[in-house]
């Protein structure tokens, strides 16, 4: 990921769940929740969360597999900064590490479900950390995405006025930082969603089954890929 991106990143760090539930009304919880159930987590299952940013997938995660191990990664340090405090509030014991999702420092067939939220689009090579991801992925386990799409239909525009003019004002106003709030959105709208994207994971050939799940009339879509 460049560092444009990252220093981006940190600059709204500080502010980054404050703005994350106002801009969505608190929708991306109700995600999160979905991403979880989907992955069918079982007690003692051990989790890597890529791009975990403040950690809300990786205590999500922790919760369902209980005595398994979460380990939430990240390439904006001053992002992850804010992670551990939040577990250690809820009692949750989750390791974190900085990395990169197209590097990512771990052994092969370790974890039993790799996931990424909200961050694949941010990936310079979106293909190679789908493949780091599903290589620390055991044989038969998930990988798992949840990411920005393109809702169609009439709510298509009421949205497409939300991202391109309200969310860059209102994002703004909360972090200082309207730029990356025109930047989001805008990657978003460009990213390859439903059918384009299972053809990026397919393309890897890591994978034995891929499926995909729009959320909320396709403003976001969950993707499922099974290690082969």
């Amino acid at each position: 990921m460049s560092e444009a991106v990252r220093s981006m990143f940190a600059d709204i760090a500080p502010r980054y769940d404050v703005a994350n539930t106002a801009l969505s009304f608190g929708v991306h919880h109700w995600w999160r929740n979905i991403v979880v159930r989907r992955s069918r987590v079982q007690p003692g299952m051990d989790i890597l969360d890529c791009a975990t940013g403040t950690g809300d997938l990786a205590v999500a995660y922790k919760r369902a597999t209980r005595t398994g191990r979460v380990l939430g990664t990240d390439f904006c340090a001053e992002m992850l900064s804010f992670a551990p405090e939040k577990a250690r509030t809820q009692s949750l014991d989750i390791d974190f590490e900085i990395a990169d999702v197209m590097n990512l420092p771990y052994e092969d067939n370790r974890f039993d479900i790799a996931s990424i939220s909200f961050g694949i689009r941010n990936v310079d090579d979106p293909a190679r950390g789908l493949s780091e991801m599903a290589r620390v992925v055991k044989p038969g386990g998930k990988v798992v995405v949840l990411e920005f799409g393109q809702p169609q239909g009439a709510f298509k525009h009421l949205y497409t006025l939300y991202s391109k003019r309200i969310l860059p004002a209102l994002g703004g106003w909360l972090t200082g930082n309207a730029s990356a709030y025109t930047y989001l959105p805008d990657t978003a709208a460009r990213f390859p969603s439903g059918e384009d994207f299972l053809a990026i994971m397919r393309s890897t050939g890591k994978f034995s089954a891929c499926t995909y799940e729009p959320l909320t009339f396709g403003i976001a879509y969950l993707y499922i890929g099974i290690v082969r």
